[in-house]
């Protein structure tokens, strides 16, 4: 499992023009999830992600974590984070979860998140829609993590 984190000022998502979602500062959590993950990753992706330490502190260093600023998040299904293009310049997707595997551990992932630090402090896209998110990324800081590389 992948996730790429940015730490925005605000994000949202749209679908068809209509915005589904929206949080102000917290986190956009981009989610790939691959054919091999599981409970555990999702765990360790969790724990490390609510305790990461990216937000300023009041001497302006990054020393608050998303629950010490009791922040917002915003999470993204996004399976081109595991695109292959070693070989090619059309990327493959075969590391990627079929949407029967990726679902329940994409819910997962989002129930876990609400448990970890409110339920009204987490918001989502639409799985497998074709969306825009915006965000205003704030730093910017921008953190990619894998549960495979621990």
């Amino acid at each position: 499992m992948r996730i790429v984190i940015q730490r925005v000022s605000e994000a949202s998502v749209n679908i068809d023009g209509h915005q589904v979602s929206s949080i102000k500062k917290g986190l956009l959590i981009l989610l790939g999830i691959t054919h091999e993950d599981d409970a555990e990753d999702i765990d360790y992706l969790v724990r490390k992600t609510i305790q990461l330490r990216i937000f300023d502190d009041e001497e302006g260093k990054m020393n608050l974590s998303l629950q010490d600023i009791e922040g917002e998040a915003l999470i993204v299904s996004q399976f081109t984070l595991h695109a292959k293009t070693k070989k090619r310049t059309r990327p493959s997707y075969t590391r990627a979860a079929s949407p029967e595997q990726a679902i329940p551990l994409y819910e997962k992932f989002v129930t876990e998140l609400k448990t970890a630090i409110g339920d009204q402090k987490v918001s989502t896209g639409e799985f497998g829609a074709m969306m825009q998110v915006q965000l205003i990324n704030d730093g910017p800081v921008t953190i990619l993590m894998d549960s495979k590389e621990k």
